[in-house]
């Protein structure tokens, strides 16, 4: 090393650590360009279960007046626009208190809080201005610009100003919540680096509407009927939202590995690239681009986690996305489909407040005030189509006037479309009321569903560690009791919650809706569980689930008798049913607990690792 800098001895200190740093930087830069060498291994991981619950109450009531005949209306002009007198709509009543903002992505779940305010800004008669709130929405497409918005804020605050007023901060993100250990764990980042260490955090403060399909893979048809087809894919995504996750999930339900490395090409994994400005449209786009011009992106080819020195050039197969986007991909597109979508993982993704906490905790009836009056309209959406029509426009006018009205309202319902011959999905989400509220964070029936999702993708940032997340964000993810804050939530009054859906298990399920194969650490010839780590991400997939039922079979190796292999496999498979009980799954959701002994074996008995593998419990979702 010596000789290639031109170096003959090294005399000080100073200079050994000059060297150190630069022998450093070249093994960095070989690893990155050397054949051979190790990088990032594709990974496998346990997923979150396929959800079919729906959280979605309806306290019934009777119909609140819309702010007004003429704002309800929103008569189009021939151009499309929303009516030259919409700003004459805005509320003057409220217009002496602080204005705050709140910056989004273009999402049908934020309906409830638009619908609240009466589009981008407070309008008259609209519950916001009968709560004296004075509230912009602002619509932004790619993470790193909500996420300035939110830094922006927090500088003006710490400057001494109470309402920061520049156009470019917002004390409020409304983003997907599965996306929220990602965006609050990177813009956490960014705080600490400017303002120093635990000066000020961002919080989640409570949901208030969830897709219901609209966040999707879009991907070749075929990768419906044989999920194993996305071997060797390449996804653009925004990597670390929700719709990242909703791909993430559905590669390891299928037992596809995920390849975590954005600069290499595995061919037996998933690969995912960085859309442009980690804009979702962008994701579309750039599949759109590589399908219909050709276009290629260079990356480096690993096997077994080992460059192979070879430089690959791979069209983007597939994207992650949500509405516009998915219109957009469909049009251009033939042959494409939502492979998978938030309608198999029904209460993955909800739309979320990240708040900054000081600022928050300084104005807490606000807070309040905001969640309530955006819960009230929610419950109007879900009874009343006459304030469905009305978010419809107030979403059309908040969203800088994308489309027309009836795009938004056909969208928050979801639309079925054909494309010669392919079946896809635009759209679908709903909204969510207080009793929803309450029952998604285990308020009311102590089953925290948030709590589950946050920290399996916490786990997948961790494990998976995509963008090199974990040299990014020093502090690593934000651990789920410091991201979360439920006081506001808790803290409403005056609002009826209505009484929470409780899934029924009283019929047989017949369909199988997921199953895994789990080698549960047993001591030697017992039915003692003797380490519980697969038992509780277990027992997270059934909390997921919820309105599931379940079936366990347990099976043995072939060494012994096979009538005492037989009797063992049942006392395991009890075992397991007996810890999960004890944990909180109701003992009426087990529909079969059984053992087959050396039966069906999974792989050759004829070695240790092979025996291994067969001593294992299958886990069945059924609905």
């Amino acid at each position: 090393m010596g000789a290639i800098f031109k170096i003959k001895r090294l005399k000080t200190p100073a200079e050994v650590l000059i060297m150190l740093v630069l022998v450093a930087i070249a093994v960095g830069v070989i690893s990155y360009i050397g054949p051979g060498l190790s990088v990032a291994k594709a990974k496998l991981l346990s997923s979150m279960s396929l959800n079919k619950t729906k959280i979605d109450n309806v306290t019934k009531g009777s119909m609140i007046p819309l702010p007004s005949k003429e704002s309800a209306k929103f008569t189009m002009s021939k151009d499309g626009k929303v009516p030259s007198d919409y700003n004459e709509k805005v509320s003057t009543k409220v217009t002496s208190n602080p204005l705050n903002r709140i910056v989004e992505y273009a999402w049908n779940a934020n309906a409830g809080m638009i619908t609240a305010n009466g589009g981008s800004r407070t309008v008259k008669g609209s519950l916001f201005e009968a709560a004296g709130i004075n509230l912009e929405i602002v619509r932004q497409d790619g993470t790193p610009d909500i996420s300035t918005m939110q830094v922006n804020f927090i500088k003006e605050y710490a400057s001494g100003k109470e309402y920061p007023v520049g156009e470019k901060s917002a004390f409020g993100a409304s983003i997907m919540g599965d996306g929220v250990a990602y965006y609050i764990a990177t813009t956490q980042q960014s705080i600490d680096d400017k303002f120093g260490k635990g000066k000020y955090h961002l919080q989640v403060v409570g949901a208030y509407g969830m897709s219901d399909g609209e966040d999707k893979l879009i991907a070749p048809v075929a990768w419906k009927s044989n999920p194993q087809l996305m071997r060797g894919s390449v996804i653009s995504s925004v990597i670390g939202d929700g719709d990242w996750v909703v791909a993430v999930n559905f590669a390891f339900a299928n037992n596809i590995p995920v390849n975590p490395d954005i600069k290499t090409y595995d061919p037996d994994a998933v690969n995912f690239v960085f859309s442009e400005n980690g804009d979702y449209i962008n994701s579309v786009k750039e599949l759109i681009k590589s399908q219909t011009t050709g276009s290629t992106i260079p990356l480096q080819e690993v096997k077994d986690g080992k460059l192979t020195g070879k430089t690959v050039n791979m069209k983007i197969n597939a994207a992650t996305t949500w509405t516009p986007g998915d219109k957009i991909a469909f049009d251009a597109l033939t042959g494409y489909t939502d492979v998978v979508s938030t309608k198999d993982f029904t209460n993955q993704m909800a739309c979320t407040l990240v708040v900054v906490k000081e600022w928050a905790l300084q104005h807490e009836k606000f807070i309040i005030s905001l969640l309530r009056n955006t819960y009230i309209a929610s419950n109007q959406l879900k009874q009343y189509d006459d304030w469905a029509v009305f978010a419809a426009k107030a979403t059309y006018q908040a969203y800088n006037n994308y489309e027309s009205p009836k795009y938004w309202y056909d969208m928050f319902k979801g639309v079925k479309g054909n494309k010669a011959g392919v079946d896809y999905n635009i759209g679908g989400s709903r909204v969510m009321n207080y009793a929803d509220a309450l029952q998604y964070y285990g308020i009311t029936d102590g089953n925290n569903r948030y709590k589950t999702v946050y920290e399996q993708v916490s786990k997948y940032l961790v494990e998976l560690n995509p963008g090199d997340f974990k040299t990014q964000v020093k502090g690593g993810v934000i651990p789920y009791d410091d991201a979360v804050n439920l006081y506001f939530l808790k803290s409403i009054n005056d609002i009826d919650a209505g009484t929470i859906v409780n899934a029924d298990y009283s019929a047989t399920k017949t369909t199988v809706l997921a199953t895994g194969e789990w080698q549960i650490n047993f001591a030697t010839n017992s039915t003692a569980i003797n380490t519980t780590k697969e038992l509780e991400t277990i027992y997270s997939l059934l909390m997921n689930a919820e309105n599931t039922k379940v079936k366990i079979i347990g099976y043995t190796d072939n060494v012994g008798n096979s009538n005492s292999n037989l009797v063992l496999s049942r006392g395991r498979a009890n075992s397991v049913k007996s810890w999960l009980v004890r944990k909180g799954i109701k003992d009426v959701r087990f529909q079969e607990v059984d053992g087959l002994g050396d039966q069906n074996p999974i792989a050759p008995n004829t070695t240790k690792a092979g025996q291994a593998k067969n001593r294992r419990c299958e886990i069945s979702i059924l609905k």
